[in-house]
């Protein structure tokens, strides 16, 4: 039986391939008319524009795509992008750090999904579970100081210069951290409507908040930077961490050494960065070409300093709000006790009390009080 089949299956494959051969007729025996048309729609076809090749040769995109992958502009396409590169429907071939050699649409995302997203929430997760920790097993820095005697820390002007540039930098922290991460951890509750109409609201506020960000901060440079300059004593404090850990503060000036990181580092370095890479990105540099190139680099550079920023000034603001007994109360009425200043900022206080600083910048109202003891 077996047998039986096997022959059968053999004669039909052979008049299979008998027809097919009888069907086809020999090569030679093509009409020669045929062979011009061929060659003249061929060499007809690369002048042709896609419209008129999807009608002489019906399906025929390869000249197309082959010139789209060639880079070169298509005169009779445009994409959704503006200006010269209107007509580029794929980048050229590139590399970025962190990704492979590909198309720089395709890189760029390769380095966002695949670097700064991952890294950069797990830095700044990581960066707020260690404040959590510090906080559960340390508790807030420093006594409750209450001699009655006051000392102004802050004038009214910088503090203003400083609230604006908190806020700034909380709009933008937040709108960021929605707009990189939130479909991981937000779109699953509120849904895509909600997400979406919240995702558009934060990043119209992140651009339009982010120049009063630029200028905020170059305010705060000039204001704070007097105070800011490095001194020897800074030495010792970083080398004993502040006396973060122990018993004591190590003594320092108006600014510990820890301040003064955060503000060369992040204020003047990575605030740099991210306000030049935010303008090219809000398309505020004139003279930059704003290829999609410049804007992919633009936006890595940006991201990256972006959550260094965030992590560095994490931080700050925990110190500056619940960390430390007493500072954000500095910072929202300028004046500090003077036990306050004796424990946190022993230099300072002693060259108050030495008449090397002035204990008050500014008139205070007559209801309160301003004694220094030497």
């Amino acid at each position: 039986m077996r047998r039986a089949l096997l022959s059968a299956f053999a004669a039909l494959a052979l008049t299979g391939a008998a027809l097919a051969e009888r069907a086809a007729p020999p090569v030679d025996q093509v009409p020669l008319a045929i062979v011009p048309v061929v060659a003249e729609v061929e060499e007809a076809a690369p002048a042709e524009s896609n419209a008129e090749r999807a009608k002489t040769q019906p399906g025929n995109n390869a000249p197309f795509w082959r010139a789209v992958r060639n880079w070169s502009p298509q005169p009779d396409t445009t994409s959704a992008v503006r200006g010269i590169e209107s007509t580029v429907l794929i980048q050229p071939f590139v590399q970025y750090p962190g990704s492979r050699f590909t198309t720089a649409g395709e890189a760029w995302r390769q380095v966002r999904n695949q670097w700064i997203i991952p890294y950069g929430s797990a830095l700044l997760g990581i960066v707020v579970l260690a404040i959590a920790l510090f906080h559960w097993r340390k508790g807030p820095i420093g006594q409750e100081a209450n001699s009655g005697h006051a000392i102004e820390r802050f004038t009214y002007f910088e503090r203003a210069a400083h609230w604006a540039n908190a806020f700034a930098f909380c709009v933008l922290a937040v709108s960021g951290i929605v707009m990189a991460f939130g479909k991981f951890f937000l779109l699953p509750l509120i849904g895509g409507t909600a997400f979406g109409w919240l995702s558009y609201a934060l990043k119209t506020a992140h651009n339009i908040v982010g120049p009063l960000f630029a200028v905020s901060l170059l305010i705060v440079f000039f204001t704070f930077v007097q105070s800011n300059w490095p001194r020897r004593e800074d030495i010792t404090w970083l080398r004993n961490a502040g006396g973060l850990f122990g018993g004591k503060e190590v003594p320092s000036h108006r600014f510990n050494a820890g301040e003064k990181v955060v503000f060369w580092g992040g204020v003047l370095l990575l605030g740099s960065i991210v306000v030049g890479s935010g303008l090219v990105l809000d398309r505020l540099i004139p003279s930059v070409a704003l290829l999609r190139s410049d804007m992919q680099v633009a936006h890595m550079v940006h991201a990256v300093a972006a959550v260094l920023m965030m992590a560095l000034f994490a931080g700050h603001i925990y110190i500056g709000t619940i960390g430390m007994r007493g500072a954000y109360r500095a910072m929202r009425d300028g004046d500090v006790d003077e036990g306050w200043a004796r424990e946190h900022h022993a230099l300072w206080y002693e060259d108050i009390c030495k008449g090397k600083i002035s204990a008050r910048r500014t008139e205070r109202p007559p209801s309160r009080e301003t004694v220094v003891r030497g």
